[in-house]
């Protein structure tokens, strides 16, 4: 049960790092039927993500550039690919605290031991199932926007943690 402070605590948003549009439009779809009013961002490229990440070029201004809660990304991109993404996150002092989500169509051993190596928060493989991309998705924004706590979204403690103090 939710207490209303809680509900007042800021949501981070989600940066959506995928080049497919099909891809990003059900996720963003699974996003805005939850009850929880997430700020969607997306870039299609790694580069285009990192110039986000790094607010350069067209992402300078903080307001368009927010720094994101959380990352979803493919690791198959144009350009800079998800692998080389996710390494620069994770090396980087300012940006590496934010959880990484790897949500891609590889399901080859050496991505999943190098992303994680890496330091990805969690690898998930895109199910071709409708059903299963749904559940998936939805266990995706339980987990990451209503159980864990995100950086820049500190939760009040729950009165069962003051008490066993």
């Amino acid at each position: 049960m939710l207490s209303s402070a809680s509900l007042i605590q800021p949501i981070p948003s989600l940066l959506v790092v995928e080049d497919s549009n099909e891809d990003f439009e059900a996720l963003q779809r699974f996003l805005r039927r939850s009850p929880i009013a997430i700020t969607i961002q997306h870039c299609m490229t790694g580069d285009q993500a990192l110039a986000f990440l790094y607010r350069t070029g067209r992402y300078s201004d903080h307001e368009s550039a927010p720094r994101p809660g959380l990352i979803v990304l493919d690791l198959n991109l144009p350009g800079t690919d998800g692998r080389e993404v996710l390494r620069r996150i994770k090396q980087d002092d300012s940006l590496k605290t934010i959880p990484v989500v790897v949500f891609t169509t590889s399901n080859n051993p050496k991505d999943v031991e190098d992303c994680y190596q890496y330091g990805v928060n969690s690898y998930i493989v895109k199910p071709i199932n409708f059903a299963q991309l749904k559940r998936d998705i939805q266990i995706l924004i339980d987990y990451w926007f209503e159980v864990a706590t995100l950086p820049g979204s500190q939760k009040p403690p729950s009165p069962q943690a003051s008490d066993a103090q």
